[in-house]
C-alpha cells in the first residue's frame, strides 16, 4: 500500500491543486494532504500570504474531495520558528518529520512541483517525487483576489478554483477583505515563507 504526502500552503485551493492531487489519486492507495499551518502560544497565524486558516482550507478541500482523501494538520510549525533552521541540522526539523508521517505505514512518497522543495524532501528521507509547476498558483489567485476587494467588477479568480472553493471564499470575504488592506507579514528563509510573529 502505498502513501502520498502532500504538503502545501493551499491558501487557498486551487484548480491546480485539485489536478495535482487528482494525479496522485492515480498512483497511490492513500492521500495525505497536508495544509501547512504555523502557531503562535498554540494559535494559528495568519496573514496577507496566509489567508486562510487551516479549518477553512479543510473546508475547501472537503468540499471537492469528500472524504477521498485524508487531510491532516501534521505540517504545523510552532514558534519561535527559527527553532527549525538550520534544516536537517535542527532537531525541532527532524521531529516535524516524524509528525508529517504519523499514521503513514508502508510505501510512501512526497509530491512537489518545486525543484529546490524537491531537495529538501530529499533531505528529509521523504522520497520525492518532483513534478512540473503548474500555470495555476495559490500566490496570482490571493493578488486576483485582493485586487478584486477595490475592483468589483475583477472576478477573474473564480475560474482559477473550483466552484465550491468560490463559495468558500464568498463565506469568509471578511478574510479577504482583512488582508487586502494588510502587510505582507512574512519573511522568506531559505526560500520557504514564515510569519515574523513568532520568528
Amino acid at each position: 500500500m502505498a502513501t502520498a504526502l502532500y504538503l502545501a500552503h493551499l491558501n487557498p485551493v486551487t484548480n491546480a491543486h485539485v489536478d495535482i492531487i487528482q494525479d496522485l489519486i492515480k498512483e497511490a492507495d492513500t492521500i495525505k494532504v497536508m495544509p501547512v499551518v504555523f502557531k503562535y502560544d498554540n494559535i494559528e497565524l495568519n496573514s496577507r500570504s496566509f489567508p486562510f486558516d487551516y479549518n477553512t482550507r479543510k473546508r475547501m478541500l472537503e468540499s471537492v474531495f469528500g472524504d477521498t482523501i485524508c487531510i491532516s494538520d501534521d505540517y504545523t510549525f510552532e514558534a519561535p520558528f527559527k527553532k527549525y533552521i538550520p534544516p536537517v541540522i535542527s532537531k525541532k526539523s527532524w521531529s516535524l518529520r516524524s509528525k508529517i508521517l504519523n499514521n503513514v505505514h508502508g510505501d510512501f512518497f512526497s509530491y512537489t512541483g518545486d525543484k529546490s522543495e524537491g531537495v529538501m524532501l530529499r533531505l528529509y528521507r521523504l522520497r520525492p517525487r518532483v513534478g512540473e509547476r503548474r500555470p495555476i498558483s495559490a500566490t496570482s489567485v490571493k493578488s486576483l483576489l485582493y485586487r478584486s476587494v477595490t475592483t468589483d467588477s475583477i472576478d477573474a479568480w473564480k475560474s482559477q478554483v473550483p466552484e465550491p472553493v468560490v463559495d468558500i471564499i464568498h463565506e469568509r470575504w471578511d478574510t479577504v477583505r482583512q488582508f487586502a488592506a494588510s502587510p505582507d507579514d512574512t519573511i522568506r528563509v531559505l526560500g520557504m515563507k514564515f510569519p515574523k510573529k513568532g520568528w
